[in-house]
């Protein structure tokens, strides 16, 4: 098969592919910075880059139609994912289509556990054996450990017997023993190496990694470090990735998803070492969270029956493997451990949240957001805990945007429009020139568009405002956030009605997960006492802002909570404490309860009725109802409820 070199500029990272291969792949392969969200299907629209067009003859594709206007055909502009290499090329990836420097949140609160890890460590000093004492190597340190430390009935793993003899020797009978669980030896190593004892925390998101060093002593995080998540090439969403593995070479695709994502981590821990001065050997387990999909990716399941009614997951207890069979980089007889997952695509993370924040032990009712590409929310106490997914889609994470892109640099972040002018006043990350929009703005856009009057309830434009910054484009109307030539893309930043109407429709999943939880534990927004909104996109909103445009029910500002990454402080609690894992694999037992939503008769009127900014019935929403009448924008007439 013929192969062609395709150099990607302006790093000028060159590779070689065979015929037919895409752009989209080969840009992959070249390991070069380059956006991609739907993986490789079309539909995102964001994988933009430019060829010579001399040099490409091959006709537009219905997506390219779709997604470029003319001026762009005529300058090379084509869709990466939609173009074959035919011949050598050059290809150029405008600074639109990168990803940037991504901004991840890898904090959370600290929520303290008492210290008792799984893995413990034991200094020993044995007798040398002689004719009148012929007991094993093993017999001796056993023996030494039942009489000093009193444990009893320990295994050991095969590795380390056949290294047992020399060690003792060379150590002078002096060494240091690590366990897991009171019950198996791990490790066996000269001296006394009792104060050094770590543990590795791995939140595995859909979008982003996040990794935490903890030494094991005294629980404190010495290093934290995250990436994206290598997937995202192909498919940003849960779907997309499954979609993916379950195609023809579904033993493939699912061992390259699998390597990619252990390589990256191995990349994070290998960075958490050097920051830190541990050895990859010192590190003696590994703990893991993640929604249901990246934990059966992690683990190299078949995810296939996720994504199918009645949505089931192969298995929901904790997973205790070796470090080796998953190709991990610590101590190879150490633990990995992946919590437990709940049902459907509501996963560990969302334990993770549930440990972190203390709900499953609190008397008042409380109600969490884990807010990303699939939301879990939980509402409960220590009684009970419903739980549900809602696919409130990539919207706020920039695909499906016309000017989305992920918090990276340059990313509107947020937004204030001026009620006289309408013109918009904006702020980006690292104050870099706008090169997009990216969630937290997502909501500060609609919240301000509404209180101005740009849109009304139903998130439709007003066409007959007389402003400069709103006006009719190829595609529909759109109201301009910065003019081309304060941007680095060369076009204006914008936001359309079609971009209005999907971020409604991913709101929309969010408050319909918060009302159907309600109703199914027979409570109201005023029986509520704490919400908390977790994640690395709830972590920089503005919750007011969020609240009026409905993406959470409207309860009182003052009780809202911005916990970070709750997943990862709840991974970080069960490494720390045999006790806390004891109560995630009990509360996913006996105590959570899932709530599919599309089950639910109610489903479909509180979807469409969660549509309107904020809800269809306004008298929910009284705070809201009540600034829209002191601006002057309340509703004439009362939208439709169904």
């Amino acid at each position: 098969m013929t192969e062609y070199k395709v150099i990607f500029q302006p790093e000028g990272k060159r590779v070689k592919v065979t015929s037919n291969t895409t752009v989209y792949e080969a840009a992959k392969l070249a390991g070069v910075d380059f956006v991609s969200i739907c993986g490789g299907k079309g539909t995102c629209q964001k994988c933009k880059v430019q060829i010579n067009p001399d040099l490409l003859q091959q006709p537009l594709t219905e997506n390219e139609k779709k997604a470029l206007v003319q001026d762009e055909v005529s300058a090379g502009i084509r869709l990466a994912c939609q173009i074959k290499v035919q011949k050598n090329l050059v290809v150029y990836i405008p600074e639109s289509s990168r990803t940037g420097k991504q901004r991840l949140q890898v904090e959370g609160i600290k929520t303290p556990v008492k210290l008792d890890p799984m893995v413990q460590k034991f200094h020993i000093k044995l007798s040398k054996p002689t004719l009148e004492d012929p007991r094993s190597d093993l017999d001796r340190i056993l023996d030494e450990l039942e009489k000093e430390k009193r444990l009893t009935e320990l295994k050991i793993k095969y590795e380390l017997l056949k290294n047992i003899a020399p060690l003792l020797r060379n150590s002078k009978w002096d060494i240091t023993v690590t366990t897991w669980n009171h019950d198996q030896i791990i490790a066996i190593e000269p001296g006394n190496s009792t104060n050094r004892l770590f543990g590795v925390s791995i939140d595995i998101g859909t979008t982003k990694l996040a990794g935490y060093l903890i030494d094991m002593n005294n629980g404190d995080v010495i290093a934290v470090n995250s990436a994206m998540n290598p997937q995202i090439s192909y498919g940003e969403d849960i779907i997309s990735r499954i979609n993916y593995i379950c195609s023809d070479n579904q033993k493939e695709n699912s061992n390259l998803l699998q390597q990619i994502l252990i390589h990256k981590i191995n990349q994070i821990i290998s960075t958490l070492c050097e920051k830190s001065g541990v050895l990859p050997n010192e590190i003696y387990e590994l703990n893991a969270v993640g929604n249901t999909a990246m934990h059966h990716i992690f683990l190299n399941l078949n995810p296939r029956y996720l994504s199918l009614a009645p949505y089931t997951p192969v298995v929901r207890k904790g997973i205790n493997l070796t470090p080796e069979s998953l190709g991990i980089e610590i101590n190879q007889t150490g633990n990995i451990y992946c919590l437990p997952v709940i049902a459907g695509y509501n996963g560990s993370d969302n334990v993770g949240v549930i440990l972190a924040t203390e709900i499953y032990k609190r008397d008042d009712v409380c109600l969490a957001l884990d807010i990303g590409t699939n939301t879990e929310v939980v509402l409960g106490n220590k009684d009970q805990m419903l739980v549900c997914s809602c696919a409130s889609g990539p919207a706020f994470e920039g695909a499906s945007i016309k000017h989305g892109m992920r918090a990276a640099s340059g990313a509107i972040e947020r937004v204030q429009i001026n009620p006289e002018t309408l013109q918009c006043d904006y702020q980006t990350i690292d104050n870099a020139p706008p090169r997009g929009i990216c969630g937290s703005a997502i909501v500060d856009i609609m919240a301000e568009m509404l209180k101005v009057g740009i849109i009304d309830v139903t998130g439709k434009m007003n066409k007959s405002l007389d402003s400069s910054s709103l006006h009719k484009a190829d595609d529909g109307y759109e109201y301009i956030l910065a003019e081309a030539n304060e941007t680095t893309i060369g076009n204006n930043i914008t936001i359309t009605q079609k971009d209005i109407r999907q971020i409604t429709l991913a709101k929309a999943a969010m408050h319909t997960g918060s009302v159907i939880l309600m109703e199914e534990l027979g409570v109201t927004e005023n029986d509520i006492d704490k919400v908390f909104i977790a994640g690395a996109f709830g972590n920089y909103i503005d919750v007011e802002n969020a609240r009026f445009i409905g993406m959470y029910p409207e309860i009182e500002i003052s009780k809202v909570e911005i916990v970070g990454n709750a997943a990862g402080t709840g991974a970080r609690m069960t490494l720390l404490s045999k006790k806390m894992r004891t109560i995630a694999e009990n509360l996913v037992k006996n105590q959570i309860k899932y709530i599919e939503l599309a089950s639910k008769e109610s489903f479909q009127n509180i979807y469409l009725n969660s549509t309107y900014i904020p809800y269809a019935d306004l008298s929910k929403y009284p705070a809201t109802s009540s600034l829209l009448r002191e601006l002057g924008k309340f509703p004439t007439k009362l939208p439709h409820m169904f």
